[in-house]
């Protein structure tokens, strides 16, 4: 591992933690092509479009000047575009570094809830804490094996619309950690092809440890050698641990970094930390999720994930900062937690889809009748501020936790089969649903990002799609009006859905319209210039307030993604469409008492219902 300073202003250097290169199966995808740097009239015309749902027309005709002065020929504008394409000529990727700086870890917000995602599988047919330990056996077993291709340039490379992706996220899923810092944090990747580490931190009862899954020959550990393994840790770990460590890593970010490097002064304390960040990933071994009613075991269950259900359930067995935390409950709960400055939906979808597939066969390997070392148990020197610092964390992540309201339900009437026969985009329809049924509670329209992947380009990412568009807001307008006509609604209908499946394709394309803009600010930044006038602009903070997050991460899994909302009065929304069937998940803060996710999940499900009326009208 080395440290490279990146430079990012005149006055500021950041300190990133990068590997020395790349696995090898990273190399082979040289075919995919350089994130292009839109043209800045495209961009800008596209920015006022999707302005124009949002502002009276006073304000229109203002931020419209604005604009327009900014992208004049030879203006500011067309300063800062050269600046970005220079960049683009000389950069793996113009907007990436950028993008995961500002986006993750210049945030100060704490991690759960508010940054990384949930994605909760259904429970496994099995009760109790033995069949927990197998299961984890072979989970465990089956991310090595999934390493191991990546390893052996043997994961097959993914195609969208036909178009090869970039794969080099993948070796940077294993071994990787944030590091907090006082004003922002870092991304440590400890994983290089000869050197990686061998080793992975399994926590139970707010107790850490250290297991080996490699033995001394450099083979991968059998499932019964890993299970016989977990049980020592089980005996090691019977009573709950009076100070969850973890829980300080799900505070406000500059809390947390000044108590990390508190911690880091006492050298127990160090080389216990170092072993957890260093881990390829964590296994979190809970107690069972607390059962209310069978209608409210999937939002528990996703919630437990996300959280860990608080400081009295197993919020102690996460240590947040981690990109991977697979989580296994006793009850046969289980799903998987990460981080996203390092990992982002699909790759994750792609994993899970493995571990499930690999969980359908036997153990292919028979144990090595060799001694096995005993799992080290991760011990802290817990001092009086320490124990302070642990104290408050607990206060504020159950304040958190009890403000959260999560609703996960499946909608069955039908699935994306549906809009396909009626040759529409699934993805589309839905988005122009949960517009509308955000209208139907609330009233109003509102700014709406939309996550797609970048991926088919070298070093991509993710580039959000704005939502409403005029067409959206012309079909809402309409479809609860008994004056206008089926056809006309629909007719309408499908000019929205189409729009938004048209800035899909245009943000597939690279030519969103958010990155963009936000490369056009940092640009100036970088340069030591004042923020442009169309960033300070109350149009641009209106626009970027994104009460409605959502994101689809489809999946060959009958999993659901959760996360919370980007703004106190907003919701965030996930969703996974099947061919027969749509998981979906609804998180809002109880604070806001405009919010209801009961509610918002309710009217989704009638919106969908009315919308399959509207396309196949019963007689």
């Amino acid at each position: 591992m080395i440290l490279r300073k990146i430079r990012a202003g005149p006055s500021r250097a950041w300190l990133t933690r990068v590997s020395l290169r790349l696995e090898p199966c990273c190399c082979a995808f040289s075919s995919v092509p350089p994130q292009p740097v839109p043209p800045l009239a495209q961009t800008l015309q596209s920015y006022l479009r999707a302005l124009e749902p949002l502002l009276p027309p006073d304000e229109l005709r203002h931020t419209r000047r604005m604009v327009q002065e900014f992208g004049r020929p030879g203006g500011l504008g067309a300063q800062l575009q050269e600046g970005l394409e220079r960049r683009a000529r000389h950069t793996r990727n113009w907007i990436t570094p950028w993008l995961v700086q500002w986006t993750y870890l210049e945030s100060r917000q704490p991690l759960p809830v508010h940054s990384s995602p949930a994605i909760s599988l259904p429970r496994r047919d099995y009760n109790g804490w033995r069949n927990q330990l197998v299961f984890a056996s072979k989970l465990i077993a089956a991310v090595l094996d999934f390493k191991a291709k990546i390893s052996r340039c043997q994961l097959p490379v993914e195609h969208m619309r036909g178009k090869p992706l970039c794969m080099e996220l993948y070796p940077l899923l294993f071994s990787s950690c944030r590091i907090p810092g006082p004003k922002h944090d870092l991304i440590a990747h400890y994983g290089r092809p000869r050197h990686s580490p061998t080793h992975i931190t399994v926590v139970r009862n707010y107790q850490f440890f250290q297991l080996e899954v490699y033995n001394s020959d450099g083979s991968r550990m059998t499932e019964s050698q890993i299970h016989s393994q977990l049980l020592r840790i089980r005996s090691q770990s019977w009573k709950t641990d009076k100070e969850p460590m973890g829980i300080l890593t799900s505070e406000h970010r500059h809390t947390w970094g000044e108590a990390y490097n508190r911690l880091l002064e006492d050298k127990l304390n160090r080389e216990s930390v170092r072993l957890i960040e260093t881990g390829l990933f964590s296994v979190c071994l809970d107690s069972p999720v607390m059962r209310i009613s069978d209608e409210k075991y999937a939002s528990r269950k996703a919630a437990q994930i996300l959280h860990g259900g608080g400081t009295f359930s197993n919020s102690g067995n996460r240590w947040f900062d981690k990109t991977l935390q697979f989580v296994v409950g006793e009850d046969g709960s289980w799903g998987l937690l990460y981080e996203q400055a390092t990992a982002e939906g699909p790759p994750i979808a792609t994993l899970l889809h493995h571990i499930l597939d690999y969980c359908e066969k036997p153990d292919p390997k028979r144990a090595p009748l060799v001694p096995l070392p005993m799992p080290k148990k991760l011990y802290f020197h817990i001092d009086r501020e320490i124990k302070r610092d642990i104290e408050q964390a607990k206060q504020n992540l159950d304040i958190l936790i009890n403000d959260l309201d999560v609703n996960v339900f499946n909608f069955k009437k039908f699935g994306k089969e549906l809009p396909k026969s009626h040759k529409l985009s699934s993805h589309s329809f839905i988005q122009v649903a949960l517009q509308l049924a955000y209208y139907r509670v609330h009233n109003e329209v509102v700014p709406a990002c939309d996550i797609v992947s970048q991926r088919m380009f070298r070093g991509g990412r993710t580039e959000y799609i704005r939502s409403p568009t005029n067409e959206t807001v012309k079909f809402i307008g309409a479809f609860d009006d008994p004056s206008v006509s089926r056809e006309a609604k629909l007719e309408l209908f499908r000019e929205a859905v189409d729009n938004h499946a048209s800035l899909t394709t245009q943000a597939l394309k690279g030519h969103g319209i958010e990155s963009h803009l936000l490369g056009l600010k940092l640009e100036a930044i970088d340069r030591g210039m004042s923020i442009p006038k169309i960033f300070m602009d109350t149009a641009y903070g209106l626009a970027t307030h994104w009460k409605l997050r959502t994101g689809q991460v489809p999946a060959n899994t009958d999993s659901v993604m959760c996360f919370g909302p980007l703004v106190p009065d907003g919701y965030a929304i996930c969703y996974n469409p099947q061919a027969d069937h749509v998981h979906f998940s609804i998180t809002a803060f109880n604070c806001c008492e405009e919010t209801n996710a009961e509610t918002l999940a309710r009217t989704v499900k009638d919106t969908l219902c009315h919308l399959e009326e509207l396309l196949q009208p019963t007689v």
